[in-house]
């Protein structure tokens, strides 16, 4: 069976490399009348920066791409359309059973729509459209990212929730109940096999955060990237000041994504820093570094005091490490991290950040417990409701 998987952006390579695996734990113990696989994997380049991007395929042991777009940077509408013209061309070469799509992302909207487009094509056909992270919303539009995933549940056949509620919106929505399978959250599964890996400490290591014994020193970890906090310069200004200030008494290790570097260059943010120029100092107890592959970043995860971040799959990572997290925004489309996990949304407060910080650093931190099916097997149950669909499709 001819399955297209899309990539784009980091979080898609951690969701796909568990399924990937799994596909090929299927394919070795195929019985009698089973349907084995045949994955083509697109990488779009949504994500083109090689620490946002060719570092993850390494640290998660996925193949090279099938076919690599290399769409680069624009404006979502651009970038909607440059994937949307070159995954079509894909589809009628390959004509694959299925396409999946996972999370969020431009591309996956764009290749959302050119599958479910593609019966206009020469000789056309309807792959089935699967969703992997389906059903999930944060409430508001304004952020590109609901819309995408509002428009890629609309075009989908198949959906994978990593939760309750996700099933519940797609009732509500109108989807078929057959369709919808609750399987966990699958960047969990990447997360667990790589502690099974066993520790990683270079990166701590390299920073001076192991001790004489080679204990870890304690630190927080910061990432930040969304138009809503680094593209205001009061906002950026005023988030910076919160982490310089929460620096005075925990070293705070930042990896700056390359949007919100550009960001502070634009905004005056030039003070000379030791690992990252165009930030505060390192001195400062706030320590700029470039972008962390996978490993890395998971490693200082795991070992933070707390993290600090705007992501949405950092949310669901510091869950099933038991890791307190402080959401820097006014909602989340993983409410389940914060009734369940170790989330705490502080809105776009620096100073409630600040006291958040604060507390945890007094000892009154949250470490929340996993979520159902949150338990490293959601690949698993994925791959086996594929392959049973895929006995009819072959």
């Amino acid at each position: 069976m001819k399955l297209i998987w899309v990539a784009g952006a980091r979080p898609n390579f951690m969701k796909i490399a568990a399924i990937w695996r799994a596909m090929l734990r299927h394919n070795e113990n195929l019985g009698p009348g089973d349907v084995p696989f045949k994955p083509i994997l697109v990488h779009t380049g949504q994500h083109y920066d090689a620490n946002m991007s060719e570092v993850f395929f390494k640290d998660l042991s996925l193949p090279a791409p099938h076919y690599y777009l290399g769409i680069g940077g624009g404006t979502h509408g651009e970038q909607t359309a440059r994937i949307l013209i070159e995954f079509e061309k894909i589809l009628a070469s390959e004509m694959p059973q299925m396409v999946g799509v996972v999370g969020d992302v431009n591309s996956s909207c764009a290749c959302a729509l050119a599958a479910a487009k593609s019966y206009v094509l020469p000789g056309g056909y309807a792959p089935l459209l699967v969703h992997v992270e389906a059903g999930i919303r944060s409430g508001d539009r304004r952020i590109p990212e609901e819309v995408n995933r509002i428009v890629v549940d609309a075009l989908s056949d198949v959906f994978f929730t990593p939760e309750e509620a996700g099933d519940g919106h797609l009732l509500s929505e109108g989807k078929a109940p057959e369709a919808i399978h609750q399987v966990g959250n699958v960047m969990v599964d990447s997360v667990l096999d790589a502690l099974e890996r066993g520790p990683n400490d270079v990166p701590l290591r390299d920073r001076g955060l192991l001790d004489a014994t080679g204990a870890p020193r304690a630190f927080g970890l910061v990432t930040l990237h969304r138009p809503s906090n680094v593209d205001d310069r009061d906002m950026l200004t005023r988030v910076i000041a919160a982490l310089q200030s929460i620096a005075e008494d925990l070293p705070m290790v930042f990896p700056v994504h390359p949007r919100t570097r550009t960001r502070m260059e634009e905004l005056g943010l030039h003070a000379q820093g030791a690992d990252c120029p165009g930030g505060p100092s390192a001195q400062s107890g706030l320590m700029l570094l470039p972008p962390l592959g996978y490993s890395d970043f998971l490693a200082l995860q795991a070992k933070a005091t707390f993290v600090i971040t705007d992501s949405g799959g950092v949310q669901a990572e510091t869950t099933a490490l038991g890791v307190p997290c402080l959401t820097l925004r006014e909602n989340t489309e993983w409410p389940v991290t914060v009734t369940m996990g170790s989330n705490t949304l502080v809105g776009q407060d620096p100073d409630r950040l600040v006291r958040e910080a604060r507390m945890i650093l007094s000892g009154r931190k949250k470490a929340g417990g996993l979520p159902p099916l949150w338990d490293g097997r959601s690949a698993e149950r994925i791959v086996a409701v594929l392959a049973k669909i895929g006995e009819g499709r072959a």
